[in-house]
């Protein structure tokens, strides 16, 4: 799933290719959907972006909102959403159909070959979603947004996490609570911190609240750089590549050189180190909510 360093790279590429410093702003020339489920709204028309010039490309939390008159076009990638850039779209509409396409932005140029954007979706579960609105806040996923995890400081991270009644891993992921952090980065913030994922959040002592707060800010800090002017192609290998425990079972940790190891869920799968994040204990799969013996 893309999470804040990966959306905050795509609104980055997408500025350049858009919003090119000294030159006039790209303007909306089509909007295609070719999965009708996709698009989440009615009210305001798509073609309300038509021929309109963008005045805004930004990040909410894990939403991307691209600004023209006014309208604005808001995109979640979900958990297996992607964004395509291409210099020359090739001219004639698409035919909607089973694939991954689900929606695309042609933008105006002099050629016929136009630049633009795919939105893509691989599986069968699907969760991207496009909005057409006059305000971001009417797009529920924003308006329920917490702060963004960068902008958030030491004191107001501390009462977040203190007054939660439940697991850090949970909370690091719950966007109302704090914005932009998803599976992959919680994963990489905790390891970095050296706390369980199944540690209580209200149970934590101040020192463990600053580790997590610091380590949180490192760890997207670092992930933001590294996506910072990369096109929109390499961000998904560039984030793999940079992970040290999420999605990494069974390899050794770059820290102590322990196992790393996995608990399942029925939809997801978490990553930690035994010897960096619970004292050498492994933890039992969820369902039976213990540390192994």
């Amino acid at each position: 799933m893309p999470e804040m360093p990966e959306v905050q790279g795509l609104v980055d590429f997408l500025r350049l290719k858009l919003l090119p410093p000294g030159a006039a702003p790209a303007t909306i020339a089509q909007v295609e959907v070719l999965s009708f489920s996709v698009l989440k709204t009615a009210d305001v028309p798509l073609e309300a972006l038509i021929a309109e010039p963008l005045s805004g490309v930004e990040r909410r939390g894990k939403f991307i909102v691209l600004t023209a008159g006014g309208v604005h076009l808001v995109m979640h990638l979900a958990k297996a959403g992607w964004l395509r850039w291409s210099d020359a779209l090739k001219p004639g509409p698409l035919r909607p159909g089973k694939g991954p396409m689900a929606l695309r932005v042609r933008f105006a140029a002099e050629t016929e070959e136009k630049p633009g954007f795919d939105l893509t979706e691989a599986g069968t579960k699907k969760s991207l979603a496009v909005y057409v609105v006059k305000d971001p806040l009417d797009v529920p996923g924003i308006a329920r947004l917490g702060p963004d995890a960068l902008d958030v400081d030491h004191t107001a991270f501390a009462e977040i996490v203190t007054s939660h009644r439940g697991q850090i891993k949970g909370l690091l992921r719950d966007q109302s609570a704090i914005a932009g952090i998803g599976n992959a980065y919680s994963d990489e913030i905790l390891h970095a911190a050296h706390l369980s994922p199944f540690a209580n959040a209200a149970k934590l002592d101040p020192d463990e609240v600053t580790r997590l707060f610091e380590a949180m800010h490192a760890v997207l800090a670092h992930a933001i750089a590294s996506a910072s002017g990369r096109p929109a192609a390499e961000l998904k290998d560039s984030k793999r590549k940079a992970m040290h425990v999420h999605a990494r079972t069974g390899e050794a940790c770059p820290v102590c050189g322990d196992t790393i190891r996995e608990v399942s869920f029925a939809d997801s799968s978490l990553q930690y180190c035994p010897t960096c994040q619970t004292g050498g204990k492994l933890l039992a799969d969820r369902r039976t909510s213990k540390f192994l013996k």
